[in-house]
């Protein structure tokens, strides 16, 4: 149990992620880059004081309380995007996004694993397979972002790039699931079968389609229903209730939390909540917003906090971190051959599915959790050089999205 005082730590602790991360937010936006590099780059500051003398904050990277909130954050971060899409916009997203989507995940995912025999000959064949599958998705968030900035979200480009990043977000967590499943059986002394992954596979698929399929089905209802309460907060309270259930159904079943929160998100459509709209609540995606707000800035800063520099030393880390950016970068230039028709501009599509941002780090700290015959699938120096590649692909993708489509407009 806590004790008061290890509580009072707490409050500390989040009192100095929670200003840290607004200050690194900001001055990231000062710079014109999304808030979450500087939430990042401030943990990371903070994580690696110690080399400078100052071990302050390093207690933060293991604490399981500061841990348990990250956690709950990221449920928040996927729920969030998937309140961001509905299906129907999914669905008519076209044949350009979904070849676009698959490409992006093949590509990327093919060459970190090529990467990682090349580079980590040592690791296990699962670590392998595990850094081509945080290369696979697309930060929705961070190119919707950008696509907004430059005035692009309403062209077929933007169009095509936001609708293919949501396929290929789906497709990824399907891939997650599936590589989870094989570390499971590993980890247990055993080996996933091609029939074994096939229902891993299935079982991935069948959960979002059932969940989404039935979500929609029942949450209309269930927030009609709701509605009737006389209470404050009901809508908020019914929304978190809803999400958490679904994440709580995707880990009963052995997929990520991630997956079933993503899925929750992903059925709620603004119509399954008009009687709280019509009688002046404001939408769901409003009231998530302060609490995400909260909890989502503790995983970004924690996720920095787990980045030891120290890595960098050694020289074939610096050589992992640039290999794993130029495979993320040019992996996602695969997804030009998937859009279709004429008159395009299939340059700047690619360049729009290049940012990873917190997807590829929720699919890093996954790998740290993940561990095969007592050992993490991702070692603190993959780890590293992951961050380093989100880094790296967030930073570019504006400048060179804004120049792609500059350069089609004079040519």
């Amino acid at each position: 149990m806590l004790t008061d005082r290890a509580f009072a730590e707490l409050l500390l602790t989040l009192s100095v992620v929670l200003a840290s991360a607004k200050l690194g937010g900001h001055l990231a936006a000062r710079v014109k880059q999304p808030a979450v590099l500087g939430e990042l780059a401030v943990g990371i500051l903070l994580g690696n004081l110690s080399l400078a003398g100052v071990p302050w904050f390093d207690g933060m990277k293991s604490d399981m309380a500061v841990d348990m909130l990250a956690r709950l954050g990221v449920v928040l971060l996927l729920f969030q995007v998937g309140l961001e899409s509905t299906v129907a916009q999914m669905m008519k997203v076209g044949a350009s996004a979904f070849l676009v989507g698959t490409l992006g995940v093949i590509g990327p995912f093919v060459l970190g694993w090529g990467v990682g025999a090349w580079l980590l000959p040592d690791a296990s064949i699962y670590a392998h397979v595990f850094l081509g599958a945080t290369l696979t998705a697309t930060s929705v968030g961070i190119t919707a972002r950008v696509l907004k900035d430059i005035g692009r979200a309403d062209t077929d480009e933007g169009r095509i790039i936001l609708g293919a990043a949501v396929i290929d977000d789906v497709q990824g967590l399907v891939i997650l699931a599936v590589v989870s499943g094989i570390l499971a059986a590993a980890n247990q002394g055993s080996t996933l079968s091609y029939t074994g992954i096939g229902v891993v596979i299935l079982k991935a698929s069948a959960f979002l389609v059932g969940a989404i399929a039935l979500g929609m089905h029942l949450s209309p209802r269930v927030f009609a229903l709701a509605s009737r309460l006389n209470a404050s907060g009901v809508l908020i309270a019914v929304g978190l209730s809803f999400c958490f259930v679904l994440a709580w159904l995707a880990d009963l079943i052995g997929l990520a939390p991630i997956v079933g929160a993503f899925a929750a998100g992903l059925v709620l459509e603004r119509v399954h909540v008009r009687d709280f709209t019509a009688r002046g609540d404001r939408e769901l995606e409003e009231l998530i917003e302060p609490i995400a707000s909260f909890l989502v800035p503790v995983f970004f800063v924690v996720m920095g906090l787990r980045t030891d520099l120290r890595a960098f030393v050694d020289p074939s880390a610096l050589g992992l971190a640039a290999a794993l950016t130029v495979a993320a970068i040019v992996g996602k230039q695969m997804c030009a051959f998937g859009v279709l028709g004429a008159g395009l501009n299939r340059l700047a599509v690619g360049i729009g599915m290049i940012p990873r941002g917190e997807v590829g780090l929720i699919f890093a700290n996954l790998g740290m959790t993940l561990t095969v015959a007592g050992r993490p699938v991702v070692s603190q120096a993959v780890f590293s050089a992951i961050v380093v590649m989100v880094v790296v692909t967030t930073v570019v993708t504006p400048p060179a999205l804004k120049w792609a489509f500059q350069r089609a407009r004079l040519g």
